[in-house]
């Protein structure tokens, strides 16, 4: 089945849901490190390239950790509705539109339980999930 292939300039956005972390997102770009694409000039996105994304500075609460902490947005792994089969650019796969990647919240500065308890949330990085909004709606790989 073909999807939408995925370009520089393309956002990522994360699902506000961490696991029991609640994460105050704000959209990634990706960049391709691709062919450029001849019907929209921009470099496509290939498998490997979602490894690039980061986006720093996101506060988040998490259950009783209700003073906010902060940490950065990476995609964790791709869907394999989001890896093309027969589509590649230099040897490798494109990125495809897709459903939902696999996302990970690394925290950077723990939130915190409010005082006199003051203690800090223990899990160093939560599990969510999200997608791509893809600019290109032309050019399509399978």
């Amino acid at each position: 089945m073909s999807d939408f292939i995925i370009q520089t300039g393309d956002q990522v956005i994360f699902l506000p849901n961490f696991g029991a972390a609640v994460v105050t997102v704000m959209p990634g770009v990706i960049t391709g490190t691709g062919a450029r694409c001849l019907v929209t000039k921009k470099l496509v996105c290939v498998v490997g390239d979602e490894k690039m994304v980061m986006v720093p500075g996101c506060p988040y609460v998490a259950g009783p950790y209700s003073i906010s902490g902060v940490g950065m947005l990476k995609i964790m792994a791709l869907a394999p509705n989001q890896q093309a089969i027969r589509t590649k650019s230099a040897g490798k796969p494109v990125i495809l539109k897709g459903q939902m990647f696999d996302a990970v919240f690394q925290v950077m500065t723990p939130a915190q339980m409010p005082p006199p308890v003051s203690t800090t949330d223990p899990v160093p990085m939560h599990m969510g999930k999200g997608m791509f909004s893809n600019g290109n709606k032309r050019v399509k790989g399978t």
